[in-house]
């Protein structure tokens, strides 16, 4: 993990198995999430990969995660709690994406509030294809992203899809030349990090619980936040700064 202007970046080191996830990587990320969480300082969360690749899904050496004393469903009930974190992180995340994101590697992207991805990134719900069902949060991600249908198609054959079809499906916001990747997300997560912390946090919020919500809940709920919005001093700040013609500087509070 690396701290700068206010931008964490998170980055997956297990490079010689394209940072496939083992426990330890699991339980250090959701350890630096909540640390992440409880730090006013950190602004703005960037996920990524080492080596060239994002992360190729849960590492299957040695019989996977599933392998050991406990049963199954108590391996899957703390591997969930990292989708659950990233989820519920009161901060905007971005994960960028180069090389290969595949299985539990693509539902943690999908997790990110935003995704940006080289033009040689490759994507894949590979679970069917080793005999396993969606999990890190997929089957309520993908079919919200990208329709049920399509997401069935991606889940049941498992295939693997490129950059730019991953853009046209809907998958990620935006695909740049792989040499550009580190300066577009640069400028993303900048911007991010300079942008009104509660504000974010309660529009995050609102949108990951919309689906849930009727029109008329949708509307209470966005009250309720308006009404902590405008009780915080970066309100005021705004508003001084657009009559003053500069930009203004958020504190979060």
């Amino acid at each position: 993990m690396e701290r700068a202007d206010g931008v964490v970046t998170i980055t997956l080191n297990r490079p010689t198995v394209k940072n496939a996830m083992n426990r330890v990587l699991w339980e250090e990320l959701l350890g630096l999430l909540g640390e992440i969480a409880g730090n006013p300082q950190d602004r703005a969360v960037v996920i990524t990969g080492a080596g060239g690749d994002f992360c190729s899904g849960a590492d299957l050496s040695g019989g996977g995660p599933f392998e050991g004393p406990n049963h199954a469903s108590f391996t899957m009930s703390w591997i969930n709690q990292v989708p659950l974190a990233l989820h519920r992180l009161p901060k905007p995340t971005i994960a960028k994406v180069r090389g290969v994101a595949a299985g539990a590697g693509l539902n943690l992207a999908l997790g990110c509030d935003l995704i940006v991805a080289g033009d040689g990134a490759r994507f894949s719900e590979i679970f069917a294809r080793r005999g396993l069902t969606l999990d890190f949060g997929g089957s309520w991600l993908l079919p919200r992203l990208i329709g049920l249908h399509k997401a069935k198609e991606l889940a049941f054959f498992g295939d693997v899809i490129d950059a730019a079809e991953a853009e046209r499906l809907g998958l990620v916001n935006r695909v740049v030349p792989d040499a550009e990747l580190d300066d577009f997300v640069a400028g993303w997560a900048g911007r991010l990090a300079k942008g009104a912390p509660v504000a974010l946090a309660q529009t995050k919020r609102l949108l990951n619980e919309s689906v849930q919500r009727s029109m008329a809940e949708a509307l209470d709920a966005e009250g309720a936040s308006q009404l902590i919005a405008i009780g915080t001093n970066d309100v005021k700040e705004a508003v001084r700064a657009f009559l003053s013609k500069r930009e203004p500087t958020f504190e979060g509070r």
